[in-house]
């Protein structure tokens, strides 16, 4: 059997919002619809699931990410997941300039749960928060700017 990552879901409060977060940051919109019907209830296990639905790819188009507004059965507020909490918490990026990447976000009023942090001169790296709260970390590879000398 073979398996293939095919995207990470995540559920937001403003489709277009985040659509306009994860675009600067690079991602291509590739596709949008609204879901409804028996389908729908079957295979996500909500009766009278209606939902909006934008797919985005990442600028190597390896990845991709699938967010979801619900319209009906209403979205469930939550407090934001923190870092420490069992269950899925985070989507990651890898990015070739972090400096970048905090500036565009912090055009969405998104900014690093602390700092930027060095991880043993490999990686600079941050977790913020982006639409609806979600936690995203982004990480700039330090070693491939470096020349064969350092």
């Amino acid at each position: 059997m073979t398996i293939k990552l095919e995207n990470v879901g995540i559920a937001v409060r403003d489709i277009e919002a985040a659509i306009a977060f994860f675009v600067d940051l690079g991602f291509e919109l590739v596709g949008r619809d609204t879901i409804a019907g028996e389908w729908a209830d079957t295979a996500v296990g909500l009766d009278g699931n209606h939902a909006k639905i934008a797919v985005l790819t990442t600028p190597d188009g390896h990845g991709q990410i699938e967010l979801f507004e619900y319209l009906h059965p209403d979205a469930i507020e939550t407090d934001p997941t923190l870092p420490n909490e069992i269950g899925m918490h985070r989507v990651a990026f890898s990015v070739d300039d972090i400096d970048a990447a905090l500036d565009i976000a912090s055009r969405h009023g998104c900014y690093p749960l602390r700092g930027v942090a060095t991880y043993r001169d490999i990686y600079k790296l941050t977790y913020l928060r982006g639409p609806s709260g979600i936690l995203v970390m982004v990480a700039e590879d330090l070693t491939k700017n470096r020349g064969p000398a350092e």
